[in-house]
């Protein structure tokens, strides 16, 4: 992956993401967007959390029964089966597309080590890549004290180097803002084929943020996003780093 104008010099920081009132807000097709600004929750650091989990049809019998006889075998990586007869391993990725209004632009994502930062440009961290689909999940940090130098993020979810299993996951991105309800967008529609999923987009219009429900799947990785979305980024190879 090549170099991203913000993304170096990134620190560890420890977050505060506020208590997030109960209930929930849920983007659909019809009820797309929300502003943050008039929730009064365009302030603090705003969490995005990618979660998966396997879909419950798609557990064969058997595996159902012996996890009865092998209780542990539930610790393991979740498995979906593949195209084939094969079985893989589910890894799903969040990443984000970010613009800020100075014109710098770039990702913060696993591949390559892009994980950011929360105090300084682009103003966003990437805490980890969870391999596994833990009940944590992965999640990344959007410092909303500098909204005024946000023009447009664009979180997206993606498979690394797996076989395409976006039909036999069930994935959930929330967004906890530091006041008011949650924001939950499922990734309930079946793409079999799909690499990668623009999820939401986050934007500064005219001074209010909102936030738009996109849901849009493709079937190449994040360059494709890119022209989707016009960010005009160079894209190339990237890698995951084996320990992080």
């Amino acid at each position: 992956m090549g170099f991203f104008d913000g993304l170096l010099g990134a620190r560890l920081t420890e977050f505060d993401s506020g208590e997030a009132a109960t209930g929930s807000i849920q983007l659909t097709g019809r009820h797309h967007t929300v502003s943050l600004t008039k929730q009064g929750a365009a302030t603090g650091n705003l969490r995005v959390n990618l979660t998966w989990r396997m879909r419950t049809s798609d557990f064969d019998v058997n595996q159902r029964a012996s996890l009865f006889r092998h209780p542990f075998r539930a610790l393991k990586p979740p498995e979906v089966l593949g195209h084939g007869q094969s079985m893989v391993n589910v890894d799903l990725d969040l990443g984000c597309l970010y613009e800020l209004t100075d014109g710098t632009k770039g990702v913060v994502q696993p591949l390559g080590n892009l994980l950011g930062d929360v105090n300084a440009p682009p103003y966003i961290k990437l805490s980890g890549d969870d391999r596994f689909g833990s009940a944590s999940g992965e999640t990344m940090y959007v410092n909303l004290d500098h909204r005024d130098d946000i023009k447009r993020l664009l979180v997206f979810v993606y498979i690394y180097d797996q076989t395409p299993a976006f039909d036999r996951t069930h994935a959930i991105v929330t967004l906890y803002p530091s006041n008011g309800p949650r924001i939950e967008i499922g990734l309930d529609e079946r793409h079999p084929q799909a690499r990668s999923c623009a999820v939401v987009m986050i934007e500064n219009v005219k001074g209010e943020l909102v936030v738009r429900r996109e849901v849009k799947f493709v079937y190449g990785f994040q360059g494709e996003l890119d022209r989707l979305y016009g960010w005009g980024l160079q894209w190339g190879r990237g890698y995951k780093t084996i320990d992080r």
